[in-house]
């Protein structure tokens, strides 16, 4: 029988931001069931609080964590706090995001920093925090979440595919600078996942496209993206560092994504 002892979380604290609901949350849980005590994030108390009863009910340990991943002059505030009070922090998801669908004509610069901001200056803003008590204890696993848009692009969302361009990037730097801390940073690109927010798609000419150009052709669960958390967070991937893992059923299986008229006017 294989050894499973590796993947176990046993002891760890975790940090997950915007964790109140969708795939933050599947995050979350499946953490917990790892083993890990969770710290869940949203700027919302009560979105927090039902997070956490939503972990502990399935039997695991967690608590909020309110406050907003664009706030960068109270950030290290509150992770300073989370690692005083919780003795350590050992992972952090950096899963807080928005997107704002336009095109460039009708998308101004205000829309366009407070994408950066939440999509990619905060996951700087948030790892740095975390890194202070990560080299104190002597390591720790940063997980980014990216997207297939880290590596291609479609028309009407150029601020997000900016921003998940940069969190590639800054994995990358985050690694090489981390590194001789034993701290692992790496991403999860998601391919489309549905969610309760984009259930609206279902029945429509944008769920099929997605389909079209998915070689398992379907769209995911949140839940499939979870254990591909649980090992970057783990010991098993000791090793592994710099890497953006895909998890999208294959859609960028080529580099360039050319879309079809449903798929690049819609999402």
């Amino acid at each position: 029988m294989a050894d499973l002892s590796a993947f176990s979380l046993e002891g760890r604290v975790a940090l997950v931001t915007g964790g109140g609901r969708g795939i933050g949350l599947s995050f979350a849980k499946a953490l917990a069931k790892a083993g890990a005590a969770l710290v869940i994030n949203d700027f919302r108390a009560d979105t927090a609080d039902e997070a956490c009863h939503a972990v502990e009910a399935m039997g695991g340990k967690a608590r909020p964590a309110v406050f907003d991943v664009t706030d960068f002059d109270r950030l290290e505030a509150h992770v300073d706090g989370i690692a005083r009070d919780l003795g350590r922090l050992d992972i952090l998801v950096n899963n807080a995001g928005i997107l704002i669908r336009a095109p460039i004509e009708d998308h101004g610069m205000p829309d366009f920093t407070r994408v950066i901001d939440t999509n990619l200056n905060a996951v700087y803003a948030v790892s740095r925090a975390c890194a202070r008590p990560m080299k104190a204890q002597g390591g720790g696993r940063i997980i980014n979440v990216g997207s297939v848009m880290s590596i291609s692009s479609r028309p009407g969302i150029i601020s997000y595919v900016a921003a998940k361009h940069g969190v590639l990037g800054l994995t990358r730097g985050l690694a090489a600078e981390l590194g001789p801390y034993n701290i692992t940073v790496n991403a999860i690109g998601p391919g489309y996942i549905l969610t309760e927010m984009n259930r609206h798609v279902l029945g429509t000419p944008f769920e099929q496209a997605v389909i079209d150009r998915t070689p398992m052709a379907r769209w995911a669960s949140p839940e499939e993206l979870t254990g591909t958390a649980v090992f970057l967070a783990s010991d098993a991937a000791g090793f592994v560092t710099g890497q953006l893992l895909m998890v999208d059923g294959g859609m960028t299986s080529n580099s360039i994504l050319v879309e079809s008229e449903n798929l690049g006017a819609s999402s």
